[in-house]
């Protein structure tokens, strides 16, 4: 039977050995260095002035004073009385103190074992297992990506427009919304009650960035409750007032127009109605005038209103032969005889579509 231990090199007790203790105390101490060794060094040549007793270093090719005719890389600790030498053995493990680097004997020097390679791996799963479509999957109450100094950017990356490129939230394991792109370069939100039909609640166009989608307002009649309002399709400070235009009886236009020119002033409203007015109109005696209207009305749709201002004398102007755009006016005293008319106020009202 050998006198030591094939790996650790422990000496074993004999047989009527005498001072057992002292065997015994030695191989102590080289379970006391080599268990969980931790190196205060490597490579070092020169032997600490104070070695402090339990500490332990890999001896350097040039090793000097108490270390001297050491080969490079035995390991020594000082026991309290005097140094203790190792000579390590291939496979063996070591901590670098000063760096918390692994270093492994190699059979003929201490190498630095490298990081382990974590590129191009097949996939990783924290506390949980990953498949070869989710290459990455984490099972945990959250998950944090936070910057590395300054901002943090989520990159989700497709090949081609047609491709997805998305966000999918779901309830066991069923789909209830996603937003990305998806089919196309679009970036939308799609909700599902149940995983399998799909509304597109709201899509952006990616060269204009106007919106679309069920969630916003369809067209200038749709009131539909809980949609987005268009702004072409509303009114504001911006479009209440200006020209009003319509399409078949659907404004398209501002909502209230109004304007004057030489013949009176006129306001439109988007429902169609329109009114028309002129003051201080005169006429001669009996003669008949015409009043062109400083706004067209929808053919057939107009009727005149007029008043005198004349005192003392009752006056009666009468309007005839309306058109679109015209009404003849004569005018009456209240004795039935023609006279030179007063000034006179006219209201024309009607539809302008």
């Amino acid at each position: 039977m050998p006198d030591t231990s094939a790996r650790l090199s422990l000496p074993y007790l004999l047989p009527a050995q005498a001072q057992k203790h002292v065997t015994h105390n030695e191989a102590l101490a080289r379970l006391d260095l080599l268990v969980q060794l931790a190196v205060e060094g490597f490579g070092v040549d020169t032997p600490p002035a104070v070695p402090g007793d339990g500490l332990v270093w890999a001896l350097g090719f040039a090793a000097s004073d108490a270390w001297a005719g050491q080969e490079a890389g035995t390991l020594a600790t000082w026991t309290g009385t005097a140094w203790l030498f190792v000579t390590p053995q291939e496979g063996w493990l070591a901590l670098d103190k000063t760096d918390g680097a692994l270093w492994r004997w190699t059979g003929t020097d201490w190498a630095r074992t490298a990081a382990p390679d974590l590129d191009n791996v097949s996939g990783v799963g924290v506390n949980t297992a990953h498949d070869s479509v989710n290459r990455l999957a984490v099972s945990s109450e959250a998950s944090l990506l936070t910057h590395d100094g300054a901002g943090h950017q989520l990159k989700i990356n497709k090949a081609t427009s047609g491709d997805t490129a998305s966000l999918l939230f779901q309830t066991g394991w069923s789909g209830r919304a996603e937003m990305g792109t998806a089919g196309d370069d679009s970036f939308a939100i799609k909700t599902s009650a149940d995983g399998s039909a799909w509304t597109t609640a709201i899509a952006f166009d990616p060269a204009t960035g106007l919106a679309d989608g069920a969630a916003v307002q369809q067209s200038a009649t749709d009131t539909t409750p809980g949609r987005l309002a268009r702004a072409d399709h509303v009114y504001g400070p911006g479009n209440l007032l200006g020209t009003v235009t319509q399409s078949a009886g659907t404004p398209t236009g501002a909502v209230i127009e109004t304007g004057s020119n030489a013949n009176g002033g006129y306001t439109r409203f988007a429902d169609g109605t329109q009114m028309c007015w002129q003051s201080g109109f005169a006429t001669a005696s009996g003669a008949s005038v015409t009043w062109t209207f400083p706004a067209l009305f929808a053919s057939g749709e107009v009727a005149v209103v007029a008043t005198s201002t004349f005192s003392g004398d009752l006056r009666v102007i009468a309007a005839s032969n309306a058109t679109a755009s015209t009404v003849e006016l004569r005018s009456w005293n209240g004795a039935g005889a023609q006279s030179v008319a007063p000034s006179a106020h006219l209201v024309a009202y009607g539809r302008w579509y």
